[in-house]
């Protein structure tokens, strides 16, 4: 099983850019499963409805979201209708959506089945109340390894500490643990002793000059005046960042490797 993660869309850039990059990343990283961050393509924080509808049908068979998976009203109201898109798995059992989905594809060796799971870490984030995301860790891959050997989990968090100590605590309990959140691409990625494969941040999709794939003017503002500002698109050096993962039949990881594909704006893009 190859399953490609594309790190997390920033903005309309975002979007745009992951539609560009999508036949060389079919050409270099032939991919049975597609998974997309897409915590901040509409306007660099949350995913509107029409955005997850566009992405899902350029091909990604499951989106994630971080904390700001309730920030788009149309979404929420809607996330019954949206099984391909999972929120953090660790939030309260009456919010809408789900965290976690096993999911029926046709890989290169037949019919497969691979679960996709998120959870959010608890360090940094004021805005949406989490369970702890130990707590019930390693029941829920349990479960999910009892219907396939393919577990992928990715897990939003600010903290590099929690990061690496949730890699640890799922190490030998899923296939791989993709870390999300930062927007900056790390250089740490391994497959651990017990066998899951791991990286503490996939990266982003969009500008590479900027903050966070936003503009850097109206970062700069935020910090001068205290007032955010995330409506900007930052188009400066576009570029797609993640994860290739080869799988092997037993749910093992085989090889982990980073994923940059840059993209050249079209002139008449503004």
């Amino acid at each position: 099983m190859k399953v490609l993660y594309v790190g997390e869309i920033i903005g309309r850039s975002g979007v745009y850019t992951f539609k560009k990059a999508l036949n060389e990343l079919r050409t270099c990283y032939p991919y049975d499963f597609l998974i997309v961050n897409a915590d901040g393509a509409t306007s660099g924080n949350g995913l509107g409805r029409s955005h997850a509808a566009y992405i899902f049908k350029m091909g990604a068979n499951a989106i994630t979201l971080g904390e700001c998976c309730f920030y788009k009203k149309d979404l929420t109201e809607n996330m019954e209708k949206t099984p391909y898109v999972l929120r953090p798995e660790n939030l309260s059992h009456d919010a809408p959506g789900s965290g976690s989905k096993v999911f029926k594809i046709h890989s290169s060796s037949g019919n497969e089945k691979i679960a996709v799971a998120i959870f959010i870490g608890q360090n940094g984030f004021t805005r949406i109340h989490a369970c702890n995301p130990f707590t019930n860790l390693s029941v829920l891959l349990e479960h999910l390894r009892k219907q396939t050997p393919y577990v992928i989990v990715d897990f939003h968090a600010q903290a590099s500490a929690e990061k690496k100590t949730f890699f640890y605590a799922a190490d030998g309990l899923c296939s791989a643990v993709i870390g999300s959140h930062n927007r900056v691409q790390t250089t740490d990625e391994t497959i651990l002793p017990c066998g899951t494969a791991c990286i503490s941040d996939a990266g982003r999709t969009g500008s590479f000059q900027s903050v966070g794939g936003c503009e850097t003017n109206s970062r700069i503002r935020e910090y001068l005046t205290g007032i955010p500002d995330w409506t900007k698109d930052a188009w400066d050096a576009l570029e797609l960042q993640g994860v290739y993962i080869d799988i092997a039949k037993d749910g093992k990881p085989r090889s982990i490797e980073r994923v940059k594909i840059p993209v050249r704006k079209d002139n008449n893009i503004t």
